[in-house]
């Protein structure tokens, strides 16, 4: 059994049951993308929980595997990891991945060319000191082994490109939360467009970083 921590629009639902999780329990609080979950995984070993992850009831003790891709930094991480200890079977795992945008040790000509374009309201996946929630491998491995129900805890890092045409680069900072907050989307979108029409000739290198925990469960 396997249980995934707000989902989304189920892009990481669908690789883990492509994978095998048979079944597997979705937990997303907002009712819009439950609803959108349920109609593109009808039929597959799907169950959906619709509340926040605090608050869902879950059978404790009973699930293999815990994930959650690029949401965790939501939620209270002491609460949230005490839960999941609870959750989780003796060997059982849990997996925390996100997908950072940018990384500062390596040049990225199209954000410093449209970062002008993406003031706006803070997410807790900034994380503190300037160092992303994601990135701050000290601040949650720490957390994971204060959590006190885990005898393996790791971390590990993958940077690659992600190559984007014009379109391809206006659909991506749709999803942004500090874009999609303001009044004039619409223009930012369009602005980011012509950037990477205009300046970058329709190919878009954003540089990517991949941060991933897990840890098992004490036997």
């Amino acid at each position: 059994m396997t249980f995934e921590i707000g989902a989304g629009t189920g892009k990481a639902t669908r690789r883990l049951l492509e994978l095998g999780a048979n079944p597997l329990t979705v937990v997303e609080p907002d009712p819009r993308l439950a609803d959108f979950l349920r109609g593109t995984n009808a039929g597959k070993p799907v169950r959906i929980v619709v509340a926040p992850f605090e608050d869902a009831q879950l059978a404790e003790g009973a699930f293999d595997l815990g994930v959650s891709a690029t949401s965790f930094h939501w939620l209270d991480e002491e609460s949230a990891l005490a839960k999941i200890v609870r959750l989780l079977r003796p060997g059982g795992w849990w997996a925390a991945v996100w997908n950072v945008f940018g990384d500062d040790s390596r040049p990225d000509p199209f954000h410093e060319a449209s970062k002008r374009l993406l003031r706006g309201p803070t997410s807790p996946s900034q994380g503190a000191g300037g160092v992303p929630f994601a990135l701050d491998s000290a601040a949650r491995l720490t957390a994971l082994r204060r959590a006190g129900g885990f005898d393996i805890v790791d971390h590990s890092l993958s940077r690659w490109p992600l190559i984007l045409d014009a379109e391809q680069t206006v659909a991506l900072y749709a999803t942004y939360s500090n874009i999609t907050a303001h009044s004039d989307r619409d223009h930012i979108l369009a602005e980011i467009g012509r950037i990477a029409r205009d300046e970058f000739g329709g190919r878009v290198v954003r540089n990517m970083t991949t941060s991933l925990y897990i840890a098992r469960r004490s036997r």
